[in-house]
């Protein structure tokens, strides 16, 4: 199993951000057009991706993961089962959908760039706005310490203010929103 350091925090000026991330940054950024399912699974997480690159056709992979909600740089371990044998994942949606029921759908347009051990993830995403996230991908003799410690400085360098720090998903943001504006709507 394969584990990181990860943190996301939203972002108020995301050309200011990614102009600072770009400078920093091992190599070109790469832009991809992302839809995350998500599934009802316990004890864990459980999403379908399909995503899309510079024009390229659909790939999709399925990607189960377990990570506490804390608005800090935090664990999260993760397996990927990449590629699936349906490029498009149709298949694949529809007997998850079937079998664990869709929780909901995260549509975002991701800019990756590496900085060193880190993914930086640039993100805009529909209904919630901009954000960033940092995964410091761990070594396999590398401490949660250590990859903290990488993020905090990563985050730092980028100007991420930490009282922007978000403790969970997408989906639950997503979630969270839908119910404030079902609240205010029956108000």
């Amino acid at each position: 199993m394969s584990r990181n350091i990860e943190f996301k925090a939203r972002i108020l000026d995301a050309v200011a951000l990614r102009r600072r991330a770009e400078s920093l940054a091992d190599g070109p950024s790469t832009v991809l057009d992302q839809r995350d399912t998500f599934y009802h699974a316990p004890g864990g997480r459980i999403k379908l991706r399909q995503q899309a690159s510079d024009g390229q056709s659909v790939q999709s992979e399925l990607i189960v993961y377990v990570r506490s909600d804390e608005a800090r740089a935090r664990l999260s371990r993760y397996e990927r089962l990449a590629p699936l044998g349906d490029p498009s994942g149709t298949a694949t949606h529809e007997l998850l959908a079937a079998a664990l029921t869709v929780r909901g759908v995260v549509e975002k347009r991701r800019t990756l760039l590496h900085i060193g051990q880190t993914r930086v993830h640039l993100d805009e995403v529909e209904q919630l706005g901009h954000f960033v996230e940092l995964e410091v991908v761990l070594k396999p003799d590398q401490t949660e310490a250590e990859g903290r410690k990488v993020a905090v400085a990563l985050m730092d360098r980028l100007g991420v203010d930490p009282s922007l720090l978000e403790s969970t998903a997408y989906i639950d943001l997503l979630e969270a929103a839908r119910k404030s504006n079902t609240g205010v709507a029956s108000g």
